[in-house]
């Protein structure tokens, strides 16, 4: 039997060695024990004895406790948010905050009773053609250019150039009309928004929506674009397929939550902004 060392007994408190050698007895443990059953003092107090619980050491049973509870920001850990740095977003959806005001442009389509969620500018690759033409255009001119110059074709050489004019300015074009196409989203309907000169507005409510769906082609997969298509109640659709939207991914998610879980969203903004409102 081997012991520890005993505490002097200049150490009012020193809690005192036990022998651990001898295997322990099962004891059984009362039905209810009430709160007259514990000793209200420390039981390794200096000539102190052990507290008890119907004749047996306290040490024999576990004490039993309340759930357990969790703080809001262990909460936000497990969902992948940041605690109070704003709405908690689930790992792999990669959603960006929503935006809170809709541009000048699409405020205008939008009646007051109307919630904005989000708009979102066709994708760069739209333009792919257009850029393409204006470089071919542009080196084409450039070596006609100088070939006509060469042989004193000046009048040729103008020609060419109002040609290549003409070209670069369908391209400016082209990219002005993209800069003006917006898919917008809401909490009753999506939109899209088209034209300059003439003003195309399109639109579809989301409680008409019977299936939807993205597709993402190889080149869709590596630049980060899609296509979607939306079906609906009725046979003539105004939206049915919308072309090389970014973050097909992100986007359709929003939709989808916009559809089947319009309480989750107005908590997350609710949230969103009290936690503004106590920053500030």
């Amino acid at each position: 039997m081997s012991t520890g060392p005993e505490p002097s007994a200049e150490e009012p408190g020193a809690r005192r060695w036990e022998d651990r050698d001898t295997e322990p007895i099962p004891r059984a443990r009362p039905a209810n024990p009430g709160p007259a059953d514990y000793a209200d003092h420390d039981p390794y107090s200096d000539g102190a004895q052990s507290a008890t619980l119907g004749g047996y050491d306290r040490g024999d049973y576990y004490v039993e406790e309340g759930p357990p509870t969790f703080t809001e920001d262990e909460f936000s850990g497990l969902r992948g948010g940041g605690g109070d740095a704003g709405p908690s977003v689930p790992p792999g959806s990669r959603m960006a905050p929503l935006d809170e005001e809709a541009s000048r442009h699409a405020a205008r389509y939008l009646f007051p009773t109307e919630k904005f969620r989000g708009e979102w500018k066709r994708h760069w690759i739209q333009l792919a053609k257009e850029g393409g033409i204006a470089v071919a255009a542009t080196i084409a001119m450039g070596y006609i250019a100088g070939w006509l110059t060469k042989h004193n074709q000046t009048q040729l050489r103008t020609v060419v150039l109002v040609i290549w004019a003409v070209v670069i300015l369908y391209c400016a074009w082209r990219v002005a009309d993209w800069w003006y196409d917006r898919f917008i989203l809401t909490n009753k309907r999506v939109m899209v928004v088209s034209g300059i000169f003439t003003r195309n507005v399109a639109m579809m409510p989301l409680l008409r929506v019977t299936d939807m769906k993205y597709v993402q082609s190889l080149t869709g997969r590596m630049f980060g674009y899609g296509h979607f298509e939306l079906e609906s109640a009725g046979q003539d659709q105004a939206l049915r397929n919308i072309r090389n939207l970014p973050n097909p991914n992100e986007l359709y998610l929003r939709i989808v939550e916009e559809m089947y879980e319009p309480e989750a969203v107005e908590a997350r903004l609710g949230r969103a902004a009290g936690v503004e409102d106590d920053g500030t």
